[in-house]
């Protein structure tokens, strides 16, 4: 908690107590939409961590640049980041105890398939700290192009996994029916259902974000245009059960930034 509260600090400060130095801050807003995936961690895969797809989200951020010199700046960011992936099709799901106590002699799988769409929606406040170097394309070009790169904590603000769809159980992926006849004494199931996930996931996450974008500059403003991503390296589970998982996304954006004083 002590690190989570340091990096708050840090950024709220480069965010807002510069305007003593006002000449050179920017204060700023930023939209667009974030495309975000899981990705499965190594040795903790299994049926039911592996195989998201990339889903798209919103992704806006309140901005504030310190410019140290016109080639150097600091930016830090208040970002509300969309995380998650998706699952279409046949995918694993836990089997549940009523149809293990079906199958005598402690013989049920640990997972049953099913074909359904899943859907992991992580909503994060992210606090991004970037180095940010940029350049005029001339002397007198009102464009401007920059990268940037750096680290950013991200704190959990929800976590649902929304399921839809209609399918009977197969043992496997390979749609084998269910022994003794339970996928049609069981029939057709519903998936439509949204469970809050939250309280299984950490709520602390730390990686590197980067972006790459061009500018145009009016007499105190600018308006921008930058793609990007960041990847986080710590695991969002808490426990293995459901394997493990890193999350990760591309982004694109349209922004505006006004300077402060002359």
């Amino acid at each position: 908690m002590k690190k989570k509260s340091s990096f708050l600090l840090l950024a709220a400060t480069i965010l807002f107590s510069n305007l003593s130095d006002a000449q050179n801050f920017s204060l700023g807003v930023r939209s667009g939409f974030r495309i975000p995936n899981i990705t499965a961690g190594g040795s903790e895969s299994n049926p039911l961590n592996t195989g998201y797809k990339s889903r798209l989200g919103p992704d806006e951020a309140i901005t504030g640049e310190y410019h140290l010199s016109s080639l150097f700046s600091l930016e830090a960011m208040l970002e509300y980041s969309s995380q998650g992936g998706k699952k279409t099709g046949m995918q694993a799901f836990p089997t549940p105890a009523e149809i293990s106590q079906e199958i005598p002699g402690g013989q049920a799988p640990t997972y049953l398939y099913a074909n359904f769409k899943s859907d992991a929606k992580l909503n994060y406040l992210l606090v991004p700290i970037l180095a940010k170097f940029g350049w005029n394309l001339s002397s007198h070009s009102p464009f401007r192009i920059y990268v940037d790169a750096g680290p950013f904590a991200g704190f959990l603000l929800s976590a649902h996994q929304v399921t839809s769809g209609s399918s009977i159980y197969y043992s496997d992926a390979q749609q084998t029916p269910l022994p003794y006849g339970l996928t049609q004494m069981i029939g057709t199931q519903s998936f439509d259902t949204t469970n809050n996930i939250k309280n299984q996931l950490n709520t602390f996450n730390f990686g590197v974000s980067g972006n790459v974008g061009i500018a145009y500059h009016f007499v105190k403003s600018d308006i921008y245009i930058e793609g990007g991503g960041n990847y986080g390296f710590l695991n969002i589970q808490k426990g293995t059960a459901n394997g493990k998982n890193n999350t990760g996304a591309g982004t694109v954006a349209l922004g505006y930034a006004y300077t402060f004083g002359k």
